[in-house]
Parts: C-alpha cells; sequence; structure tokens
C-alpha cells in the first residue's frame, strides 16, 4: 500500500498537474494584443435594418469574411453557432461581426435565415462595404493570412473592446495564432473556446476591479 501511494505521488500528481494547466494556454494570462490598431467600421452598411451603427467601440467582437457568396459560409457558421456564439451569446459586450461584398445581400439573408433556426442572430452582426473596403479592413489586422479571390477567409479573430486584434504570441508550432479556423472543431474547442473565455474573463474582472472601488469611494 505504501509503495503504491509513492508511485502515485511520483507520477500520477505531476501527471495530473501538467494535463490540467496544458489543457488552456490562456486560462492564468491576458489573452495578447497582436495588432494594436485595426481599420473601423463606420464606412461599411450594416444589414440589419435601421440605423444602427455596427462598431468595434466596447464590444468584444468575433470577426468574420463570410465572401462574395456567403452561403458557401454555411458549415463553418453553423460550427461557430455552436462552439462559440451560442455559449457566450449572454454576454452583454459580446458580438459577431460578419463583412461581405456589396451585392452579397440576398445570400446573407438566406444564411440568416438558415442559422436563425438554431441560434438566436440578435448579437449576430453583418455588414456590407466595397471590396477596397473590406481589403483594408483585412490587411489592417496584419496578418499572416490572406483573403481568397472572392474576399472570405475560413479564419475569424478576436477584437477587443478597444479595437485591438488579440490572440495567441506563440500557438503549438511557436508561432503567432492570429485567427480560428471555423473549419476545424479541434481548432474551435481547443483553442478559440479557451481564447475566449480568457478575454471574457478580463473584463469581467476589470468590472468587478471597477464596480469595487466605486463602492469604495
Amino acid at each position: 500500500m505504501k509503495k503504491f501511494f509513492v508511485i502515485f505521488v511520483l507520477f500520477a500528481l505531476p501527471l495530473g498537474a501538467y494535463l490540467f494547466f496544458a489543457s488552456g494556454v490562456n486560462n492564468f494570462a491576458r489573452l495578447p494584443v497582436l495588432t494594436q490598431e485595426i481599420y473601423q467600421l463606420e464606412s461599411f452598411r450594416s444589414l440589419e435594418g435601421g440605423e444602427e451603427e455596427v462598431s468595434f467601440d466596447k464590444k468584444i467582437t468575433i470577426l468574420g469574411f463570410p465572401g462574395v457568396e456567403p452561403i458557401d459560409y454555411m458549415n463553418n457558421a453553423y460550427h461557430l453557432a455552436e462552439k462559440i456564439y451560442d455559449p457566450y451569446a449572454e454576454f452583454n459586450d459580446f458580438q459577431f461581426v460578419s463583412v461581405v461584398p456589396e451585392g452579397s445581400e440576398a445570400q446573407v439573408e438566406e444564411l440568416k435565415l438558415k442559422i436563425s433556426k438554431v441560434i438566436d442572430l440578435k448579437k449576430w452582426k453583418f455588414v456590407t462595404a466595397s471590396s477596397e473596403e473590406i481589403n483594408a479592413l483585412f490587411d489592417s489586422l496584419n496578418t499572416n493570412l490572406e483573403l481568397n479571390g472572392d474576399l472570405s477567409t475560413p479564419n475569424v479573430f478576436i477584437i477587443d473592446k478597444e479595437g485591438k486584434l488579440r490572440g495567441r504570441d506563440k500557438d503549438d508550432d511557436g508561432n503567432e495564432l492570429f485567427g480560428y479556423d471555423t473549419g476545424s472543431i479541434y481548432v474551435l474547442n481547443n483553442k478559440m473556446t479557451d481564447d475566449v473565455k480568457v478575454i471574457l474573463a478580463e473584463y469581467r474582472l476589470e468590472l468587478k476591479k471597477y464596480n469595487k472601488e466605486n463602492t469604495e469611494d
């Protein structure tokens, strides 16, 4: 019995500790800022109707680029809806923004109709812009990724409340992780979910600190 206990202490506990800390790279740190300033959305037209302005300001944004034919983005949209949007949509300052080229409005409506059968789209915004504006926005992210010829990418990006690009400054391969591949369930489950939790927790802590300071005053 004593021998078994010694073996447990020597091997099982370190292994358990490793698995615990390895399960979330960023669990105990702020999500790194990768790009300080990106192109803003003021010139982009909302497809939500009315005069609603879509902005990065004071919102944690998941930014996507479905491209000229957004209906082809269907599977990626479902992945995002299930793994990221649905679990965190109730967070007050959380939003999705999908940017599509002018002329894609009809397909956007078709995409929204299909997605709305599984989630409430109140926090998922669609905006349209010229190809020049979309390229300017994407280029301003300053990543190692590229838009496809149809102005699409399977990757989505985390933008913080100050309009800065967040991600990993050192991913599993040692390189920066700028965007999250929505075509990969592994990436969504094991990387993006973790990182979204980190940035939401980061702002929750700031809010608690602010409320505590005001209460003490």
